[in-house]
């Protein structure tokens, strides 16, 4: 029989917790039989809440506190609290091989900041990166970085390909992985010096992880021709708010046409299950849970204003990437990237000898 997977939960962060963060669990737990949470938080409050969506007892354990992390804490002022709130127990379990994987919905500063305070970096990985799931036309894509780095170099691009890469085949591993990079052309020599770089050296060295497809406009970002976008922090949030908001400009569109007139709920009776299906094509909630790759241990934020449904979602994807040997699949291919920066080295110290 296989170790079964334990998932920490920091139970008090984000909104409506931990209300959500229980329910979350209680709905994970039907359909994964394998995992364990440990459950950090208010055991005065989190235990009402065990019993009333009914999680069996062989399936948690309870690890009490009384501090949490608030939202408005700045992340400076989090790592400063005291190592005894519920986000810095939960990722402290992880540390110390208590447990395989860490979900918050909370504080994404602070989640940065102790995370990295706490866990080593996957060697020869510079930067960590916010990683997430978005819909395309034929399946599922993963961008980063979505927001943990404003700026990036070549090297941070190229280990973002591998890390996204990497992510993308734990998740889905019966596919190809086609990494391409955001930018405002599809020509080659189009874009700023950074990304033209990155997009040279990714070019001319082949691997096994990814199939390197080039440069990708926003436009399209869905078309679902790559399932791997790289960029630098600053681009990758704008382009998912710019997502976020255009998905929830539709909906709310769509539901008001089909809802002001007699004729438009008629007609939404009758396309009452494409309806459907278009709106979870765009639900968040169904893509919830964002990872911060690059460090040694799988860190998983969960957005803050979610509801149980993807709270859940998040945890879905935590059993995924474990499953999947995520960490595992990133280091495996440290050596490919050890080629690119030897051959780099090479080429300097050889322009260093002419002179």
């Amino acid at each position: 029989m296989n170790k079964p997977i334990t998932i920490a939960v920091d139970a008090m962060g984000g909104e409506n917790s931990p209300n959500k963060t229980i329910e979350g669990i209680s709905l994970h737990s039907k359909s994964s039989s394998e995992i364990i949470y440990n459950i950090y938080g208010n055991k005065n409050i989190i235990d009402p809440l065990i019993s009333k969506f009914k999680i069996p007892s062989d399936r948690f354990k309870i690890f009490h506190t009384e501090n949490k992390i608030e939202d408005t804490d700045t992340a400076l002022g989090a790592a400063k609290k005291g190592k005894d709130t519920s986000l810095w127990l939960a990722i402290e379990s992880l540390k110390e091989n208590q447990s395989d994987c860490v979900v918050s919905a909370g504080n994404t500063g602070a989640l940065f900041v102790i995370a990295k305070l706490n866990l080593q970096m996957i060697p020869n990985i510079d930067k960590p990166a916010l990683s997430a799931l978005w819909p395309n036309k034929t399946g599922m894509n993963i961008v980063l970085d979505l927001g943990a780095n404003v700026e990036c170099n070549e090297k941070n691009l190229i280990d973002f390909s591998i890390m996204g890469a990497a992510l993308h085949k734990s998740l889905f591993e019966d596919e190809t992985s086609k990494v391409a990079l955001l930018n405002i052309a599809s020509e080659e020599l189009k874009g700023n010096t950074v990304i033209k770089n990155t997009y040279q050296k990714l070019n001319e060295n082949k691997n096994n992880l990814f199939e390197f497809c080039g440069y990708i406009e926003g436009n399209h970002i869905m078309d679902g021709n790559v399932n791997v976008i790289v960029t630098d922090g600053f681009t990758g949030n704008i382009a998912l708010k710019t997502a976020e908001g255009t998905a929830n400009f539709i909906t709310s569109e769509l539901k008001r046409a089909m809802t002001s007139n007699i004729l438009g709920k008629f007609s939404s009776l009758l396309n009452l299950k494409n309806l459907k299906n278009f709106k979870n094509k765009l639900d968040p909630r169904l893509y919830n849970g964002a990872i911060l790759l690059g460090l040694s241990k799988p860190v998983i934020k969960s957005h803050g204003s979610t509801d149980a449904i993807g709270f859940a979602n998040s945890l879905k994807v935590s059993e995924k990437v474990i499953k999947g040997r995520l960490i595992d699949k990133i280091k495996e291919n440290i050596n490919w990237l050890m080629r690119i920066n030897l051959t780099k080295k090479e080429i300097v110290n050889s322009i260093y000898m002419q002179i």
